[in-house]
């Protein structure tokens, strides 16, 4: 059979094969793009049976990027994040004067800096060390032009906060009046292709990253200075399952709400700056002891501890939800 097609092919002529070759390239790129779809549908296909592991201990949202979060009893699951009305999860990041993104591997006292919300959760307001409170209203920040920001390389639509607000953060991180913005993300939806639509508004990998107390407890057996879970800015805190046991889970239910493993959660210096007093250690750990037994060799030397999830089935999450892995 495969003879007799190249003598036909052989035969036709000069314009024929070329419509049959590019016949046959078409037919096998349809394929080939029908089969990465099938596939991609497969892979977001949530399983069919469960297995409880624990129950939520403890919920945050860091609506200001590299700053101190806010501890919540329930959040709203959106595609870029936790949310409770405009309290979003790194909706806010702090910029140069270029645009480019600044977290607190560069300045630790970004640590300290505590939001907080109203009970409607429409304006937010600052407190930091030695600095007066200073609050925003955020629906106005829609209302204003969009300018570009940068988040690890990629173009982000952002709106400037005001020369107040950028006055308030250069003076607590630089004692000088200007050199730092503060800028709001007003979309709805990721703009970045990093993660595909798993990267959320400003997060540097994904939307949520949970890991368990078991986990922490036994890295806190390995160190002489203990830590806490705030030293690792998880979404989602687990009670319940043996230590890393996160580490396998490649679908993650919470009450009604699906997740999809994407990635581990690779730890960098970031780790190493102290929550409560703003201050990286000078011993490099916890960093220095992961990196001696939690290092995945195909991914270089960063240390693995939690996972990033990806949403797949919106939902709420309370404290003492269920939760469960496939």
């Amino acid at each position: 059979m495969l003879s007799k097609l190249v003598e036909n092919f052989s035969a036709a002529s000069p314009s024929k094969q070329a419509l049959l070759v590019t016949a046959a390239v078409g037919g096998a790129t349809l394929t080939a793009v029908g089969a990465y779809y099938v596939k991609k549908r497969i892979d977001n296909t949530p399983p069919k049976q469960w297995r409880k592991v624990g129950e939520i201990n403890e919920i945050f949202i860091y609506p200001v990027k590299s700053c101190a979060p806010i501890k919540v009893s329930r959040t709203i699951c959106s595609s870029i994040g936790p949310r409770r009305n405009l309290l979003r999860d790194r909706i806010f990041m702090v910029t140069n004067e270029d645009g480019k993104w600044v977290t607190a591997r560069q300045k630790p006292k970004m640590v300290l800096i505590q939001p907080s919300f109203d009970d409607d959760y429409e304006r937010m307001t600052l407190s930091a060390p030695g600095m007066d409170d200073i609050s925003i209203e955020l629906k106005l920040l829609f209302d204003e032009p969009s300018v570009t920001g940068i988040v690890w390389n990629e173009p982000v639509p952002t709106v400037d906060c005001g020369d107040e607000v950028a006055h308030w953060f250069s003076t607590y991180l630089t004692d000088k009046p200007s050199g730092y913005r503060l800028r709001f993300y007003p979309l709805n939806k990721t703009s970045r292709k990093k993660s595909d639509e798993d990267t959320g508004a400003l997060q540097d990998e994904t939307s949520y990253m949970l890991f368990n107390t078991a986990t922490v407890e036994d890295l806190n057996t390995r160190l002489e200075q203990q830590v806490t879970v705030l030293q690792f800015r998880p979404s989602f805190v687990v009670k319940g399952p043996p230590a890393y046991a996160e580490d396998n889970w490649r679908w993650v239910k919470i009450g009604n709400t699906v997740f999809k493993y994407v990635k581990p959660c690779l730890r960098c210096v970031f780790t190493n700056i102290d929550p409560d007093k703003g201050v990286s250690s000078s011993d490099g750990q916890p960093l220095k002891t992961l990196k001696g037994y939690r290092k995945i060799p195909h991914l270089g030397e960063s240390p693995a501890f939690g996972i990033h999830l990806g949403l797949r089935k919106a939902g709420e999450v309370s404290l003492g939800d269920s939760v469960y892995y496939g």
